[in-house]
């Protein structure tokens, strides 16, 4: 028998990259890059006031500037056919559709909200044309801050209809037993507006190729939910609407609506006849495509004097509109973390004169974390125990709150991974007993945790006569390396060279996926990937039983490809080629749907993260420097270290902007942001951020998936604000519970 080299693993393997080239040397195409004929420009005209109604817009002047082709509002736009607004109900999910129509009415509902469009032949004409549109109105008394409209915060509409809904509130054992431990803490923590801001802006071209045929060249974390979206408001079949997104120029959350943005581009390329093009603004990103809402937190804790927990209340209200009830799981970390026999959770919202919020990674639970991670570093301080060790001791073997065993659960082993790395012996449990010079060391932690989520996918698989093997799939990918992803399983399942697959995303036409979202791309496209290799590779070698009966009684996994061959066992003696079985079929394309099983009825399935930080405080400045970061992760089977290195520390960066600079500020005499633009509005750049240390422990999760993934996405940030100001108490002494923290908390 003369049998051919077994080809490399490739799940695991640091692949680059697969559209690296494309997007460094530019040859990668976005929304906003895209070139059509005859294009057209459009720019919005936002509300100068925060909450009342339009009583006049006067638009002439506008209209008659050079190359403007329409100016369209509420007085002239047309109605699409599709449902109304009008009395829906705002509790209902919003993953995808707006419930604010653009220029429906004469209604204004929060500042800078949409309330005309320009078109012209030229970016600049229409953006001339825009500062001519005049507005009057009759502005009433608008609301925005939440904390003085706490007392008005109310239980989610959708919780009241069920009282088994998640944001409901919830009791395990006594209620609100804390407030009879032995050893109790109660503090309040806040955690303030945060605005996504990726590289690419918000942008859409819309073409309406026929009067009942629609193409979107859209930023979007979901192409088939905004195919969706758009047929439904056009009263269109669905195949009739084409959302291309093949290049993501990263998102947060931001791309998971349909916002006015779009639907303003779709009017008015329906109005003008001609393909229209439009960009947001760096300024209109802050109103116009949702946030992480101000939440206010209230946490109390109880443990005995040993350090075992006793009760926890965990209570939270955050923003929303007041024509959408936005809400996320704040609470979800506290109900099963960490073991104790009593838990209480209430959430609230409080509807506010502001756009709509919307999931920003880690949502939820990167807000509750900081709550929760700081109070248990707060307790570990009243019982002069090691903050490690005292979660090591409320440390859970099951989930408390289902009450169901972990799929799989290494959140020790990451501990320890952690704490080696950053160097935990080193801490000192009394604040302020570091430094060096003017500066003050301390060290902090904070633990992470999201849902292993899995949804329906489907991918096709084909062979094609050059040896290459196309996959489709109408998945997106906003930075995580998907089809780097999707290529390495892909090789693995074949046994082939990842540079023979090619992954083809970001189109609804493809065969379907979910949206790029809740880090569950990987468990849900991963699966389809893998099935649709074995179901093609079951297809060839039925194909090529035809020519050598070896393979009649082969079984799909013996079948190997390489180098332009089909073996059995990679035995060259029955090899038939590509192009020999290729004759005999009149395709090789096959399709497969991969679709989430009962594990999750017996299992509860989490990813979990560690942060570790180490930071330097300048005694007399009050500034702060993160020195260390450490991040760990039970993640499941890590398909790519390399790409979900870069995950990790993308979460971590993002969650030195959380704890020490990010805050959407609002004047609220006037409903507006006083930070509009990325010179105000800080992110962390390279200087305010180390090399961020990464370790997966890499047990693969059977009950997930195949695969044994579990997601990385939003862990990569939750616990990292924690951690970052737990460091800095056990620097200076001095707990700050309402980010960012800033030099004048600490001077």
């Amino acid at each position: 028998m003369n049998e051919q080299p077994k080809p490399k693993k490739q799940i695991g393997a640091p692949l680059n990259r697969v559209d690296g080239h494309q997007k460094v040397t530019g040859a990668a195409t976005y929304s906003a890059e895209y070139q059509l004929p005859n294009m057209a420009y459009a720019v919005l005209v936002g509300s100068t006031v925060t909450k009342g109604r339009l009583t006049g817009l006067d638009t002439k002047a506008a209209e008659r500037a050079p190359g403007v082709l329409a100016v369209i509002s509420h007085l002239n736009a047309p109605k699409p056919p599709g449902p109304k607004p009008e009395g829906k109900d705002p509790s209902q999910p919003q993953t995808q559709g707006n419930p604010l129509q653009v220029f429906n009415d004469d209604k204004i509902r929060f500042n800078d909200q949409p309330i005309a469009v320009v078109v012209a032949d030229s970016w600049a004409r229409a953006r001339y044309a825009a500062g001519l549109v005049k507005a009057q109105y009759a502005k009433e008394k608008h609301e925005t801050n939440l904390e003085a409209n706490a007392d008005k915060a109310f239980l989610p509409t959708a919780a009241k209809k069920n009282p088994k809904h998640p944001m409901n509130d919830y009791q395990r054992g006594q209620v609100d037993a804390y407030k009879t431990g032995a050893v109790k803490l109660e503090a309040e923590y806040v955690i303030p507006t945060e605005v996504h801001h990726p590289m690419e802006l918000q942008a859409i071209t819309a073409h309406w190729e026929a009067p009942d045929r629609l193409t979107l060249y859209d930023k979007t974390q979901g192409t088939m939910a905004t195919r969706r979206d758009f047929a439904k408001q056009w009263g269109l079949p669905e195949e009739n609407v084409k959302v291309i997104a093949t290049y993501v120029g990263g998102a947060f959350g931001n791309a998971l609506h349909s916002w006015p943005h779009e639907a303003a581009a779709v009017l008015a390329a329906k109005v003008v006849n001609r393909p229209v093009k439009l960009m947001l603004t760096r300024e209109q990103m802050f109103t116009m495509v949702g946030y992480r809402p101000y939440t206010w937190q209230k946490l109390g804790m109880s443990a005995t004097p040993d350090g075992k927990i006793t009760g926890i209340t965990h209570e939270s209200i955050g923003q929303t509109s007041t024509y959408e009830e936005f809400t996320e799981a704040t609470l979800a970390q506290t109900r099963m973390m960490y073991q104790s026999p009593n838990v209480t959770t209430r959430y609230r919202l409080a509807a506010l004169d502001i756009g709509s919020p919307i999931w920003m990674r880690g949502p939820g639970e990167a807000t509750g974390a900081f709550a929760l991670e700081s109070a248990m570093d707060e307790m570990a301080y009243l019982l002069n125990i090691d903050p490690l060790e005292f979660r090591l001791r409320n440390y859970t073997e099951q989930d408390p709150e289902k009450n169901k065993p972990w799929s799989t659960k290494f959140l020790k082993e990451c501990y320890q991974l952690g704490a080696d790395r950053i160097g935990w012996s080193k801490r000192q449990l009394k604040p302020g007993a570091l430094r060096d010079g003017d500066w003050l060391i301390g060290y902090g932690m904070g633990v992470g945790t999201f849902g292993a989520h899995r949804g329906a996918a489907t991918v096709s698989a084909q062979l094609l006569p050059n040896g290459t093997v196309l996959l489709q799939c109408a998945t997106t990918d906003i930075g995580p390396g998907t089809g780097t992803a999707m290529t390495q399983i892909a090789a693995d399942t074949l046994g082939i060279s990842p540079d023979k697959i090619r992954f083809e995303l970001g189109n609804s036409s493809f065969p379907k996926a979910g949206t790029q979202g809740g880090s569950s791309t990987v468990n849900s496209v991963g699966p389809a990937t893998q099935e649709a290799c074995l179901a093609l590779k079951d297809k060839l070698r039925t194909l090529a039983a035809a020519s050598n009966p070896a393979f009649t009684s082969a079984r799909k996994e013996d079948v190997t490809m390489q180098d332009g061959y089909l073996t059995v066992g990679g035995n060259k003696d029955t090899r038939v080629s590509y192009a020999d079985v290729l004759k005999q079929a009149g395709g090789t394309t096959v399709m497969v749907e991969a679709k989430p099983g009962g594990e999750g009825q017996k299992y509860s399935m989490y990813s979990f993260s560690v942060h570790f930080a180490e930071v330097r405080v300048h005694q007399l400045t009050g500034e702060v420097r993160v020195s260390k970061l450490v991040s760990c992760a039970d993640a499941g089977t890590i398909v790519n270290e390399k790409t979900a290195g870069n995950q990790m520390k993308g979460g971590a960066v993002g969650g030195i902007g959380m704890a020490l600079m990010e805050h959407a500020l609002l004047d609220d005499r006037f409903g507006r942001y006083v930070t509009k633009d990325l010179a105000d509005y800080h992110v962390p750049v390279h200087a305010d951020s180390p090399a961020v240390e990464v370790a997966f422990v890499n047990q693969p999760d059977p009950h997930v998936n195949a695969l044994g993934t579990k997601g990385i996405g939003e862990i990569a940030i939750i616990g990292v604000a924690p951690a970052i100001a737990n460091a800095v108490f056990n620097a200076t002494g001095k707990r700050i519970r309402e980010l960012p923290i800033t030099p004048d908390k600490l001077i």
